[in-house]
């Protein structure tokens, strides 16, 4: 129930500043202190209602949300795409491109990269009629192209995948699919403590609980992890430092859950762009986490969960004209510019398409203007610049702040994939300058 509840929050784009969780002998208390993505104080009754109504949903313990008020879930509409693989340069172009050769269109999707691998969601619907794709043949001719398409990129005996799944109601979340798909490719393999360890036990003044940083910390803005057992309580505390942003409680709970770890007690707080997050836990059978190969797991876990939604390189927001191939045309004139794409999402509502890609240069830097410009022409539609730089100050700042200045609700929120992402970036379209080479 407590991830369920993060999740209403945080599909709303809620910023969660300060939380104090407590369930025990059958009560729960769970306080969460939210604010708007500027930091302002929620006061629009509508919004503040629809976060009752959900919660009070999630308690009556219902099996199914409903389709209008379902949050970012995999479609129950169209055909869902999942791949996972080597983060290679125009994979997701050749992928998109291959698709809108087959005469599928790409209704929504979503890209994550971490460590050298990839993992994405594409919806995909039939382009002659919009309806999903059902044919056995037809989607055993699709999934064999794209099969041969991800394999190009990979060398023998490296780890891939290419799954479709059918339409269906009550399939899972998207972004929770995407952690699941990033596990399942063992993406935490190389994770450890920013200081290049999992062992932060010598080093308590890193998680700020009441004491003093040491110097060579202080300025540490990378993801620290440490285990300790609590005897009185017979609980594992489980704190974890990182950079603060968006989502991050989401991604930290989502973790511990899918490891079947129940969350009993917990307080969360940030300061300073820094988050701090204590959780008292244990494992579904009862026991805490005993074995050192068990506690190296879940840090190494949580510390990938903490780095998947940092997305490095330059933000683009892309609104335009729906059609065929849009997807496949967009990464295809980022893939001839240079450009690499290190996290995208795209979601489309009627005839219009709106999108975010985070991209960088074949160095791994910043791509110039003149590039900005020439990616502006060649898409001609709309293309935003959000963030210039994504330096620690400048990006902890910004995930601050917005994807939107205005705290109205024009409308009930509609949860799904496409349409979350473009009422976000419907209001962020007129917030920000074009790019000028």
């Amino acid at each position: 129930m407590l991830l369920e509840i993060v999740q209403v929050l945080t599909d709303l784009e809620l910023v969660i500043s300060k939380s104090y969780i407590s369930s025990d002998g059958g009560w729960l208390m769970d306080v969460f202190h939210v604010t708007d993505q500027q930091m302002n104080k929620i006061t629009d009754e509508s919004l503040i209602q629809y976060i009752k109504e959900g919660i009070c949903v999630i308690r009556r313990a219902r099996p199914s949300i409903g389709e209008e008020t379902r949050p970012t879930l995999m479609s129950i509409e169209n055909t869902a795409l999942e791949m996972t693989g080597m983060d290679r340069p125009g994979l997701m172009s050749e992928m998109s491109a291959v698709l809108a050769e087959l005469g599928c269109r790409v209704s929504a999707a979503m890209a994550w990269t971490h460590k050298s691998r990839a993992a994405c969601i594409i919806y995909v619907e039939d382009a002659s009629n919009g309806e999903p794709i059902r044919d056995p043949c037809r989607v055993a001719q699709v999934q064999a192209q794209l099969e041969n398409v991800v394999e190009a990129h990979h060398y023998d005996n490296e780890r891939r995948s290419v799954r479709w799944t059918a339409p269906a109601p009550g399939q899972t979340h998207t972004e929770r699919r995407l952690h699941q798909l990033m596990a399942a490719d063992e993406d935490y393999k190389t994770c450890s403590s920013c200081c290049g360890s999992n062992d932060d036990s010598d080093d308590d003044d890193v998680y700020g609980q009441g004491r003093h940083y040491k110097a060579k910390k202080k300025e540490c803005y990378g993801t620290h992890v440490k285990i300790e057992k609590c005897k009185e309580t017979g609980y594992s505390i489980v704190t974890v430092r990182s950079r603060d942003r968006p989502k991050l409680l989401f991604d930290t709970i989502y973790t511990l859950t899918d490891m079947q770890y129940i969350v009993f007690h917990a307080a969360i707080r940030s300061k300073e762009f820094i988050a701090v997050q204590e959780y008292y836990v244990k494992h579904k059978s009862g026991h805490p986490l005993d074995s050192d190969d068990e506690k190296q797991l879940v840090i190494q876990r949580l510390i990938a969960a903490t780095e998947r939604r940092i997305s490095h390189g330059l933000r683009l927001d892309i609104c335009t004209e729906n059609r065929t191939g849009l997807l496949s045309d967009i990464t295809r004139v980022l893939r001839e510019n240079g450009l690499s794409i290190t996290r995208a999402e795209i979601g489309t509502r009627g005839g219009r398409a709106a999108g975010t890609f985070y991209v960088k240069d074949t160095s791994g830097q910043n791509a110039d203007p003149e590039t900005l410009e020439t990616v502006r022409r060649e898409i001609g539609s709309s293309v935003v610049v959000v963030n210039k730089s994504l330096s620690t100050a400048s990006w902890a700042a910004s995930s601050r702040t917005s994807r939107s200045n205005s705290t109205e609700i024009q409308e009930r929120p509609r949860f799904t994939l496409g349409s979350l992402l473009w009422s976000h970036l419907e209001r962020i379209s007129s917030n920000f300058k074009p790019i000028k080479s």
